[in-house]
């Protein structure tokens, strides 16, 4: 049989190659593209609602009406550790975006050489050459398409961890900053019927010098101002704490922010209820819901991109080559060289590398939904809680107010008839130990009530809105 002429047998081998990747397409995905979103059912309308107006701004914080607390907050944006972690990762993402596109495009390699010989008795010899190469991998399968795609969604998710981790960081030290009030107020209540309860001691001790009482009543009221004195301890160390906590969130040393702190001031109060979305609108208010579904339509798309790997890949190569014996050659037009070439890859039984590949790939995309899931219901659950919370804080307070008010009448009719000689001393220190407990509850409950706004304001997205992502 005569030999064939190479360029004949070449182009048989190429159009077996193409018949075989023609049988492979049609086997070898044993799955269909994954649906990124899954269906959720949602309630149609809050089981707690509340009459509150005010929809919710992006520095929501403002709303507190406290100049301070907004400058720390800002401080914290800006400066705080966990913001700048999240800003970083962000880059990190945008980076390997780029990195995936470009896997799209023809790469190029610019490259140059210079070598020199010699043999003995011969005289040297020496050449320079310059190599442009270029090289591309179509994307038949859409394989990097999908990568893009996963860059894409991670890009996405990480911004939006980002507005979430700024909504975390500015809600942990409002929160902060509101309990810092609340000690400070429950420690100018105990020290103000503390320094009652001293001028009531005072006046015992001359009674009973007068011998008007015995000193069974010093005692009793000298152990009352006692025990009250030992509350302001506790107070001064929640103070402290709680300027140091929110020193660290704005990146600052602990103690750096204690006398700017340490001067009491008014618990900071939300001006309105912040205004309820539908349950559904929550998915578009929540930047943790956002980063999760993010992370699902990443899970999605590498998914697909490892099933399309199982596929058979085509890659296109060429040169452009000069060479001379030295430099000023090359630019007089030193010999050429010039190739261009094509392989095509077939994948092979691989013992089942690339199916577990698949399958791996399927259970992280199994788990991102999951996580999704439970990212939303955890949502839905965050309002809720903080509805019911706020209500039944609101209704302790209507209750403690009425108490405090009977309390305080009882305390003073009772060292009125004290004075009197009508009633013994242990009746006095009962109602004055009752209303400072009720006022300390008050200030408590005052404290809890914008802890629970601020919690419902943070499930509903604290105003972020997926516009403000920056691209």
């Amino acid at each position: 049989m005569p030999e064939q002429p190479r360029s004949s047998l070449a182009h048989r081998l190429s159009l077996l190659a193409l018949a075989a990747a023609g049988l492979l397409t049609g086997c070898a995905s044993l799955r269909s593209p994954v649906t990124p979103e899954p269906a959720l059912t949602l309630p149609a309308a809050w089981s707690t609602p509340t009459p509150g107006t005010a929809q919710t701004r992006a520095a929501w914080w403002d709303s507190f009406n406290d100049p301070l607390l907004g400058q720390l907050v800002q401080t914290a944006l800006d400066q705080g550790t966990d913001v700048r972690s999240a800003l970083a990762q962000v880059r990190q993402a945008r980076a390997l975006r780029a990195q995936a596109a470009a896997a799209l495009a023809p790469s190029l390699t610019l490259g140059g050489v210079a070598q020199a010989s010699r043999r003995d008795g011969q005289a040297s010899s020496r050449s320079v050459g310059v190599d442009l190469d270029a090289s591309w991998e179509p994307d038949l399968w859409g394989a990097n398409g999908q990568a893009l795609s996963a860059a894409d969604a991670d890009l996405a998710a990480q911004q939006a961890t980002l507005a979430s981790t700024r909504t975390t960081v500015a809600a942990e030290l409002v929160a902060a900053y509101l309990d810092l009030r609340g000690a400070q107020a429950r420690s100018a209540i105990a020290a103000a019927n503390l320094a009652s309860q001293e001028q009531t001691l005072q006046l015992t001790r001359w009674r009973a010098d007068a011998g008007l009482v015995s000193t069974l009543d010093v005692d009793q009221a000298e152990s009352s101002a006692a025990q009250t004195r030992a509350q302001l301890p506790a107070l001064r160390t929640a103070v402290d704490q709680n300027a140091h906590a929110i020193a660290v969130l704005t990146g600052a040393a602990p103690g750096s922010l204690l006398e700017r702190l340490s001067t009491p001031a008014p618990l900071p109060r939300l001006a309105a209820d912040p205004a309820l979305a539908l349950p559904a609108e929550l998915l578009r208010q929540r930047p943790d819901i956002a980063a999760a579904e993010a992370a699902l339509r990443a899970a999605a798309a590498r998914l697909d991109a490892a099933d399309a790997a199982r596929l058979p890949s085509l890659s296109l190569g060429g040169s452009l080559g000069l060479n001379a014996v030295t430099l000023s050659g090359l630019g007089a037009g030193g010999a050429g060289l010039a190739t261009l070439a094509s392989s095509i890859s077939l994948p092979l039984p691989d013992g089942g590398r690339l199916r577990a590949t698949v399958q791996a790939q399927e259970a992280v995309w199994d788990q991102a939904r999951s996580r999704y899931r439970a990212t939303v219901l955890a949502a839905l659950q965050e309002v809720e809680d903080s509805l019911v919370a706020v209500r039944d804080q609101r209704a302790q307070q209507a209750e403690l107010a009425t108490a405090v008010n009977a309390a305080a009448r009882a305390a003073t009719l009772a060292e009125t008839r004290y004075s009197s000689g009508l009633i013994d001393f242990s009746t006095v220190l009962s109602t004055r130990r009752s209303l400072l407990t009720l006022q300390d509850s008050a200030a408590s409950a005052a404290t809890a009530e914008q802890q629970q706004l601020l919690r419902l304001l943070k499930a509903l997205g604290g105003g972020w809105n997926p516009s403000d992502m920056t691209s």
